[in-house]
């Protein structure tokens, strides 16, 4: 008996964007390597790539990610 199911189909309300098929789908079809999700609904999971590149941009410029002190801490390890 397995510790953990393997989760074959989607509950209906869940929202995942699929990176391999570039698509939305309701409940999760593809594998999790492949998606972005769950989203509350279909118009969030619709924006999801916008979402990452927001976010991306966001993690890029923020300065306590970026800062001189710990980027000099780091080169030297």
């Amino acid at each position: 008996m397995a510790l953990f199911k393997k989760r074959t189909v989607g509950k209906p309300g869940e929202w995942y964007y699929c990176l391999e098929h570039k698509k939305v789908e309701e409940g999760p079809e593809c594998p999790a390597k492949d998606r972005f999700g769950p989203y509350a609904g279909r118009v969030e999971a619709e924006h999801a790539m916008e979402t990452a590149r927001e976010r991306n941009l966001q993690w890029e410029t923020d300065p306590r990610w970026h800062d001189a002190a710990g980027r000099e801490e780091r080169e030297e390890d």
